[in-house]
């Protein structure tokens, strides 16, 4: 450990400029040219943030391929179907792939302690629904269903969602009626 000037020991590599190197390594061994701003594959995918669910390498996608947005539970909140409305309409996206998962940390909390804690902590209620559940299942159909009942959306037709096993790195598809 180092001193820092505050005479608190600090790591001797702080992690981002761990990351930071290995960006340089990366970019180094890159050599590739400019990538189309539209992804190849015309997808968005509409995951949670969960640091065990490698989307490139479970779905075997490349640079480039497709559009993923990532939170806490894969919620389709205001922002994401902001973001998807852009993918669609701007950069050319047609299919939306939701994938939530397994063992979700929304799974152990509930809103109304989350935000209590969160309340208790700051001094003020979140403004932002903490969306929690406790079946995934469902959580994924009600993400089909807001994904197919937003106006800003294009291809509501084109939407599917799946659950991930982050035990096995295998998807199970989560069905509901299509659009009428």
């Amino acid at each position: 450990m180092a001193s820092s000037a505050k005479g608190i020991d600090a790591p001797a590599v702080d992690v981002v400029d761990e990351l930071v190197a290995h960006n340089r390594a990366f970019a180094a061994r890159l050599g590739r040219g400019h990538l189309d701003i539209h992804p190849s594959r015309r997808l968005a995918i509409v995951t949670c943030m969960d640091s065990r669910f490698d989307v490139f390498a479970a779905l075997g996608l490349g640079q480039g391929e497709a559009h993923v947005l990532r939170n806490a539970g894969g919620v389709i909140t205001d922002d994401v179907i902001r973001s998807l409305a852009i993918s669609q309409r701007r950069l050319g996206t047609e299919e939306i792939l939701l994938i939530h998962h397994t063992d979700c940390g929304l799974q152990a909390i509930t809103d109304d302690g989350f935000r209590a804690e969160l309340q208790q902590a700051t001094g003020m209620a979140p403004s932002f629904a903490i969306e929690s559940y406790t079946d995934v299942d469902e959580n994924v159909r009600q993400s089909i269903a807001r994904v197919r009942s937003s106006p800003f959306v294009l291809h509501r037709d084109r939407v599917r969602g799946f659950v991930y096993d982050v035990d096995t790195g295998l998807l199970r598809e989560v069905t509901i009626p299509a659009l009428a």
